[in-house]
């Protein structure tokens, strides 16, 4: 166990992993039928750019193959030992990545989420779009308000979404992180998308941040609707 954990730690290992990860997830975005709802889903975040995609952290596998080759994207990833595989999945996917994680009590308050949230801003004014878990740490299916006060702060739209494939593995972690598998049926949703004004008070931002917490789970339940109805229902 100590000589895994060790050869873990290894760049050269992150590496590799990263590498197998990112053309897995190709792999499985290539052999799975997939269908949009709405079916201008597209079009319509084309019409928003950049936009904040947000997703349920365990759910957003898939992100980094869902988005046109066009699209610029950036994708919030955590400073843990296992983002650093992420980041590089992501950007072997051409997927830009911004390191950094929220925080329970509302936002990114410490040193390194500050950071996080300044580069995604800046991201935004530049024209890239954001991609992150909407879930506070640690907590399943509990929005946090980084991302609301992100929404705010840069004035762009929320996007909640949701993607889910037939053929899966569901994990018994705290975010039961799904492994879509190839072969399938998919399905990407986008809820209604989600703006926050600028002067909103601590009271909107509640509101906001319940009704994005709503938004994912009616998107979630959809796109495992979508792809767990019986084919005679396709």
């Amino acid at each position: 166990m100590q000589l895994w954990r060790h050869v873990g730690q290894q760049q050269w290992a992150k590496v590799t992993i990263g590498v197998i990860a990112a053309e897995y997830l190709r792999f499985v975005g290539m052999t799975t039928r997939f269908q949009l709802e709405p079916e201008d889903v597209y079009a319509r975040g084309e019409a928003d750019m950049p936009i904040i995609l947000a997703f349920w952290h365990g759910q957003h596998l898939l992100a980094p193959v869902a988005r046109k080759i066009e699209h610029r994207v950036n994708m919030l990833v955590s400073r843990h030992r296992d983002g650093e595989i992420n980041a590089i999945a992501a950007e072997r996917l051409g997927v830009g990545t911004i390191r950094g994680s929220g925080n329970h009590g509302g936002g990114f308050v410490h040193k390194a989420g500050v950071a996080a949230f300044q580069s995604m801003l800046d991201s935004l004014a530049e024209g890239n779009s954001i991609a992150l878990s909407a879930d506070v740490p640690k907590v399943a299916r509990v929005a946090g308000l980084g991302i609301i006060k992100l929404a705010q702060a840069s004035g762009r739209p929320i996007y909640p979404s949701a993607i889910a494939t037939s053929h899966r593995v569901v994990l018994k972690n705290w975010d039961r992180t799904t492994i879509n598998l190839p072969f399938g049926r998919g399905a990407g949703v986008a809820a209604e998308p989600l703006s926050v004004a600028a002067g909103a008070d601590d009271a909107t931002l509640e509101t906001a941040r319940r009704l994005l917490e709503e938004r994912l789970n009616v998107a979630t339940r959809r796109a495992y609707e979508i792809v767990d109805q019986p084919r005679g229902g396709e």
